[in-house]
């Protein structure tokens, strides 16, 4: 058994967290790296994850050599260099840049649907920004439309950065906006999640109930 070289600093309910612990499954790295458990909000950081990441966010993982890697866009990129398999990201061409743009738009839902998670469970209602809210949302309505276009072909052809960050978005919003019912305008999308969720990966880093 393999020791663990790394700490990740997580949470489990957090989208961009499980996509690196996805990459870690999915790459044979899991055992490398010990997990702590960070409960932090924009009002109430982390005086660990400060100390090392003045964003204060998670995740964020340090090295054996004391560095730490934050961004889940960074740790997934560094991670994709630690194993011997087939990059998750492809290293040039054409393909390196519509996988990363779609993972792009993937982090974007999750980023949005943060967001009005923090808006409507942390204010009052009487203070929400109705106004704001909807736009947030309306990222989200738009960019799964384009998953609908991809989940035909693209998605399929690998469980990589893209389809990683995009199966880490929809099982967000089914976290936490079930009432959303995406699967209802994207039927290639649902029926292209609901065979990737039955991978190992994702079934061992569901959010919790």
């Amino acid at each position: 058994m393999s020791t663990a070289t790394m700490k990740l600093f997580y949470n489990p309910a957090s989208p961009f967290v499980r996509k690196v612990l996805l990459v870690l499954l999915e790459t044979g790295q899991r055992e490398r790296v010990e997990l702590e458990t960070v409960l932090l909000s924009p009002t109430s950081p982390s005086a660990a994850v400060n100390a090392h990441n003045p964003a204060g966010k998670i995740p964020a993982l340090r090295l054996d050599d004391g560095t730490l890697l934050h961004d889940s866009r960074v740790i997934v990129d560094y991670l994709d260099h630690q194993h011997v398999g087939e990059p998750l990201i492809p290293r040039d061409g054409a393909s390196r840049w519509r996988r990363l743009t779609l993972a792009s738009l993937a982090d974007a839902v999750m980023d949005a649907a943060v967001l009005i998670r923090y808006e409507t469970a942390t204010r009052p209602q009487e203070k929400h920004w109705d106004e704001w809210l909807a736009g947030q949302q309306a990222k989200i309505v738009r960019a799964l439309a384009e998953f609908e276009e991809a989940a035909g072909a693209e998605l399929p052809s690998r469980f990589d950065v893209a389809s990683i960050g995009i199966a880490c978005a929809l099982g967000y919003l089914d976290f936490r906006q079930p009432e959303l019912s995406w699967r209802k305008s994207a039927p290639k999308l649902a029926a292209w999640y609901a065979d990737v969720s039955q991978r190992p990966s994702m079934l061992a880093t569901q959010p919790p109930a």
